[in-house]
């Protein structure tokens, strides 16, 4: 005979109606999703160019003929001081044979980061073709003159934006905020030359880029470039 003991029994939160209810409604819209409800795309990986760049500058440009809504986003995964991963959107401010670009304070959560663990990931999905582009590489900050000419090449909202600084940092109450701004959007009007040391441009120095086309019979096509600069070479993944 056993002499195991019997556990104890444990407890049970009762179940809330209301938050069943929720779930199920949740599910219900999650799982009647569907994606690429249009006619996507072909993709003849054998016709791609022989370096990254030109095939991006081209499907952004069919990107924006299709009608994608802000194709210029992207997601930027960083990691922080414990090696865990981080991830937000932000802009695509140039995509040159340096790399691709982006701007933040180097006083925010990325920027930290950044200076701590220089190495990155970008993400670009095109759901109006289907498609996704994924970057990975080292990062390296831009001059300060690069820099200040990237902040004044914007809009006066973002050098205003700009100049409240102080992200990521806890806000006491929006009430804080507002009056920051009003007075950021004052001095943006006034000096529209005015400096932020903080704002930097990055660049993500491309070792890995992939493009990814999807197929509505499930038979997607992915190709990843690997090198750097001039020097590449491309391969398929299974999807």
């Amino acid at each position: 005979m056993s002499d195991a003991k019997t556990p104890p029994d444990v407890p049970h939160d009762p179940v809330d109606p209301a938050e069943t209810g929720a779930r199920q409604s949740f599910l219900g819209l999650l799982h009647t999703r569907r994606v690429w409800d249009v006619d996507l795309p072909a993709f003849d990986p054998a016709t791609a160019p022989a370096t990254p760049l030109p095939l991006f500058h081209a499907w952004f440009a069919e990107a924006v003929a299709a009608g994608q809504t802000e194709p210029h986003t992207m997601s930027l995964a960083t990691v922080d001081a414990e090696g865990r991963p981080d991830v937000r959107t932000v802009m695509l401010h140039d995509a040159d044979a340096r790399g691709w670009h982006f701007a933040t304070h180097s006083t925010s959560a990325k920027g930290c980061q950044l200076a701590a663990h220089p190495h990155a990931a970008l993400g670009f999905y095109w759901p109006a073709q289907g498609r996704q582009v994924r970057v990975r590489g080292p990062v390296v900050a831009c001059s300060p003159a690069e820099s200040r000419a990237d902040l004044h090449a914007r809009s006066t909202g973002a050098l205003a934006s700009a100049l409240v600084g102080r992200q990521s940092e806890v806000l006491g109450s929006y009430e804080e905020l507002r009056h920051a701004s009003e007075t950021a959007w004052e001095r943006a009007r006034a000096e529209p030359e005015a400096d932020v040391p903080s704002w930097t441009r990055y660049v993500v120095e491309p070792r890995e880029v992939e493009f990814f086309q999807g197929d509505a019979a499930r038979r997607h096509v992915r190709l990843r470039y690997l090198g750097r600069t001039e020097s590449w070479e491309h391969e398929l993944l299974w999807p």
